[in-house]
């Protein structure tokens, strides 16, 4: 029989998302990311406009080349696929890690206004 504690643990978890994404954990090198960086960026666009990019960016400042992208895909392979294909990565400029991630809670606000057709995210 279930304790008092994972009988509440299961009530709070029942509805939760339980999406499951990759995230790879990239690394620089310490090199110039600019003779790439454009190659990059228009391929995290595409992946974006793929529907596989679920969020993507450098840590801190961005210069020492170190970043995180979540994918939504299929399994690992595919995320490492995607990861190898990446400029930075491809030229070796950076290297990565991949880990799975389960998104179980977090909210996410999006506000648009009809009357300029603008848009907000938060």
């Amino acid at each position: 029989m279930p304790s008092a504690t994972e009988l509440k643990i299961a009530e709070l978890t029942k509805g939760m998302l339980r999406l499951k994404l990759f995230v790879i954990f990239s690394y620089g090198k310490g090199l110039d990311l600019k003779p790439y960086l454009a190659d990059h960026l228009g391929y995290m666009i595409a992946l974006e406009k793929q529907g596989k990019l679920f969020a993507s960016g450098p840590f801190g400042d961005g210069t020492r080349g170190d970043g995180m992208t979540i994918v939504r895909t299929a399994n690992e392979e595919e995320a490492r696929e995607i990861a190898l294909r990446d400029p930075f990565v491809a030229n070796g400029i950076r290297t990565f890690k991949i880990q799975a991630w389960t998104v179980m809670e977090g909210s996410l606000n999006i506000t648009i206004n009809f009357s300029d057709r603008s848009a907000q995210i938060t």
